[in-house]
């Protein structure tokens, strides 16, 4: 009997120890499972992007430059082809010729032929004159003799004034043949080529408009239509990424933001390149849309919370830094 209710005292001490055991096993899981994790400040790389776009609409001929490539400023990256372009051109040029014949005729004035004709014109009237002025002068005669009537003498009168101011008409006339069009004349029909010249130079702006160049050096990190499709006017065609001006960008809580200020030194690692430690400055701090980024007091139990985006940019150039990795800040 007594070693019986040995027996059962020592699987009771087992079983109770057992169960402390379980007890404390489940309590520092529980404790480790509860342990509030370390906060993580989490970002990602942007960098500047320039949209290549042009102003004509037409169709992509050709690409000189392939996604992943790298480019220098002015590099020509795509030639667009525009049939109405050049048609305008061509509709231009010939105004423009119009109006240089319509400036050279005003300028050089009258052909030698008909100067030549006003000059006849005007001696034949010279001539008239002068046959009736001998008419005139020996009908005054007579009439002051009274031997012609006065109504003799008035119509010889008449013919001879007339005669008179059909020289001065033809005068006239070889005059305007000689001395060209008016002044006024002149300066409309030069301003018509200028104004022409200016359509020449608007359609051959357009013109450069149809081989598109990169704005910055970069690489090539989108190209959305293909060759042979038809673009519009303002359509982006490539986007060109300044790996020179990155940056890195993070959206933080407002209650995690006491050490980072205007100016504060950030140690952050990009997991993408290695576990190399980047030192970053911030100089962008904003708030961001409230309908987005705003948290009611009544879900955080304390204060209404926004959310700010952060900027820092590297201290020194990073190689192999890419928009879209993703940065983690290791000092906060």
């Amino acid at each position: 009997m007594i070693m019986k209710t040995n027996k059962k005292n020592y699987n009771l001490l087992i079983g109770v120890a057992a169960l402390i055991a379980i007890i404390l096993i489940v309590a520092v899981i529980g404790y480790f499972v509860s342990r509030p994790k370390p906060f993580v400040i989490q970002g990602e790389v942007e960098a500047t992007e320039y949209r290549v776009s042009g102003k004509v609409p037409g169709r992509v001929e050709r690409f000189f430059a392939d996604e992943g490539m790298m480019v220098h400023k002015g590099d020509t990256l795509v030639e667009i082809d525009s049939p109405e372009v050049r048609a305008k051109l061509a509709q231009a040029t010939a105004l423009r010729d119009a109006a240089m014949a319509q400036r050279n005729k005003a300028v050089n004035g009258a052909r030698q032929e008909q100067i030549a004709g006003a000059y006849e014109l005007w001696q034949q009237a010279v001539v008239q004159e002068n046959v009736m002025k001998k008419s005139y002068d020996r009908m005054a005669r007579l009439y002051e003799q009274k031997v012609v009537s006065s109504q003799k003498f008035d119509e010889v009168e008449a013919k001879y004034r007339a005669a008179c101011a059909q020289t001065k008409a033809a005068k006239s006339q070889y005059d305007m043949a000689v001395k060209g069009a008016r002044a006024e004349d002149k300066a409309a029909a030069l301003a018509l080529v200028e104004q022409a010249n200016g359509a020449i130079a608007e359609v051959e702006s357009y013109l450069g408009e149809l081989f598109l160049s990169s704005p910055a050096d970069g690489m090539i990190t989108a190209r959305f239509p293909k060759a042979g499709e038809l673009v519009g006017t303002g359509t982006p065609v490539m986007t060109v990424t300044d790996l020179e001006d990155s940056w890195f960008t993070f959206n933080v809580r407002e209650e995690k933001m006491s050490k980072m200020k205007e100016g504060t030194i950030l140690s952050v690692k990009v997991p993408a390149i290695g576990e190399e430690i980047i030192h970053a400055r911030v100089y962008y701090m904003s708030a961001l849309a409230s309908y987005a980024t705003w948290r009611a007091t009544q879900e955080t139990g304390g204060y209404d919370s926004k959310t700010f985006e952060v900027r820092a940019r590297p201290l020194e150039p990073v190689e192999g830094l890419r928009p879209g990795m993703t940065v983690i800040v290791v000092n906060e």
